[in-house]
């Protein structure tokens, strides 16, 4: 099935037809001029009752010195031109998008910016109380470029939350036929992704720096900045929520930078990521620099480099992550390989000292599934771990599974990787692969030089490694054989590891047992989607 075929949604009867070319859109939105009395609300034509039902649709609006600024209505759509949401403009008071009726999407041709943003070394001061973006249950944005981004600034924040009967969507405009006036279908690198700054602590960053406050790291794609010394910083969360064909980055006027579907730069661990599905990123599914957030309930399926990539000093928490790499099937027919690691591990980014260490996090609960493939973004091979850069960890209840591979592995140390091998431990964990190790079977440098993988992985006992013919996982391909006699491990119940962690009685990020579960749900319903592609 061509991967448009799942995801597109059909033009209602009476939608309008948006005239463009190559999609993009020109319609003015609104400004009401907030210097009278006039009660906009009645006044207000973008706001009537719209579409061929009788709900009311409400497009999103934010106040300036000018007035209110607003979305324009369009069939049951609300579209928001580059008068609206642009590189050049930054949202600084609160804004709302509400569920449409009917198959209504909120549409952007640009960048969505939230908050001020500024370099504090130049005397700007980061928002003590910025604006927050609420995005509703049921609600979705599309957007139609790689100049496309959502980027919530330093002292903003991002409230979308959804739920499990309303999960919110960001996809691809071309995942809608009325959009998709080239009729190529959704595809990774669509539009730019979710860039949430924080003001956590990042390596990028001298001590001296994030004591006197000048703690500015400029971000990939349009030019902003993160960073702080408040590990406990929010910046809102993220909850039942898609994040489909995103990626790449700003190509009006330069070169894009290679953006990923959700990058979380020194987020604070105030900021919480829950029950989140993301598919055929072109980059990475989430990339954390820095900071202490949580992860929880997060499938990420086909991205074409790593699924996790963690960065800069993170000292945050996950638990409930699932990963699955395969192909796609463009609209030409081809198909193509995706995934690179299921987690790039890199400790350091810049430099450690006495108030940021190598990222360090504390993970439970993974399940990733490999293929033998290549991916089609770099050439670069599946693999479920690569560990760079002094990276530490302590990793529970993990699944590793590579069936029929004679190419790759699911392993892999660079010798930076090695310098702090000693610091990562797999317990309650278990290796199905056909090759468990990258490059060698033994450690070449640091503290464990010449020691054998294999025994490092297996822990003293408390891990395991089997061959990739033991049905670890169900039928269903994703959650854990329960009743395989070849595991000889127990589960981490996790009661140690702090409240963050529910405790659980079995390996890998999703049980057979559990098949009522809002979370098996979830990523059965992921796995869908993913295989229509």
């Amino acid at each position: 099935m061509k991967l448009s075929d799942f995801f597109k949604v059909s033009l209602v009867a009476s939608a309008v037809t948006l005239a463009a070319c190559g999609g993009d859109i020109e319609i003015t939105p609104t400004v009401n001029d907030n210097s009278t009395n006039t009660d906009n609300s009645v006044n207000n034509s973008n706001n009537n009752s719209g579409g061929t039902g009788e709900d009311e649709i409400l497009c999103a609006s934010y106040e300036t010195a000018a007035g209110t600024v607003e979305g324009t209505v369009s069939g049951n759509d609300c579209v928001y031109n580059d008068s609206f949401a642009s590189k050049t403009i930054s949202i600084t008071s609160n804004i709302t998008f509400e569920e449409l009726p009917e198959g209504g999407v909120h549409l952007f041709a640009d960048a969505l910016q939230i908050g001020a943003d500024g370099d504090t070394s130049n005397g700007f001061e980061v928002p003590a109380n910025g604006p927050t973006m609420t995005v509703k249950p049921g609600a979705t944005l599309a957007f139609q470029s790689g100049e496309a981004i959502i980027r919530i600034a330093r002292g903003a924040k991002i409230q979308a939350i959804g739920t499990e009967e309303k999960p919110i969507t960001f996809t691809s405009a071309n995942a809608f036929d009325r959009f998709d006036s080239a009729g190529n279908g959704a595809r990774y690198a669509d539009w730019g992704g979710i860039i949430i700054n924080g003001q956590g602590i990042t390596d990028h960053c001298t001590d001296a720096e994030r004591d006197g406050g000048t703690c500015n790291v400029a971000s990939e794609g349009i030019t902003s900045y993160y960073g702080g010394n408040n590990n406990a910083d929010s910046s809102g969360s993220i909850k039942w929520a898609k994040i489909w064909y995103a990626g790449s980055g700003p190509r009006v006027g330069g070169e894009g930078d290679d953006l990923n579907s959700l990058t979380l730069n020194a987020v604070g661990s105030g900021s919480a990521f829950d029950y989140i599905h993301i598919h055929q990123g072109f980059d990475d599914g989430v990339e954390i620099f820095g900071g202490a957030t949580t992860l929880k309930h997060i499938v990420v399926t086909d991205t074409q480099d790593d699924s996790f990539d963690f960065d800069a000093g993170w000292q945050g928490a996950a638990q409930y992550l699932f990963v699955k790499h395969g192909t796609v099937t463009l609209n030409d027919g081809t198909v193509v390989n995706m995934g690179n690691n299921g987690f790039e591990s890199d400790g350091v980014k810049g430099s450690s000292s006495a108030q940021v260490a190598p990222s360090n996090p504390t993970i439970a609960n993974v399940t990733v599934v490999t293929t033998d493939a290549s991916s089609v973004r770099d050439d670069d091979p599946s693999q479920a771990f690569k560990f760079d850069d002094q990276f530490n960890a302590r990793l529970f209840n993990t699944v590793i599974v590579k069936q029929n591979a004679v190419n790759t592995s699911c392993i892999e140390f660079s010798s930076d990787g090695e310098k702090e091998a000693d610091k990562i431990s797999f317990t309650s964990s278990v290796m199905a692969c056909s090759s468990n190790f990258a490059d060698s079977d033994t450690f070449v440098g640091g503290p464990l030089a010449a020691q054998s993988k294999a025994t490092w992985f297996e822990n003293g006992g408390a891990s395991q490694i089997l061959t990739d013919d033991v049905a670890l996982l169900a039928e269903n391909g994703f959650a854990t054989n329960t009743a395989s006699t070849d595991v000889t491990v127990t589960a981490n119940d996790l009661s140690e590891l702090g409240a963050f962690f529910d405790s659980v009685d079995y390996i890998g990020a999703v049980s057979d047992q559990d098949t009522d579960s809002s979370w098996y749900k979830w990523v059965e319903a992921a796995l869908t989607a993913a295989s229509a592609d």
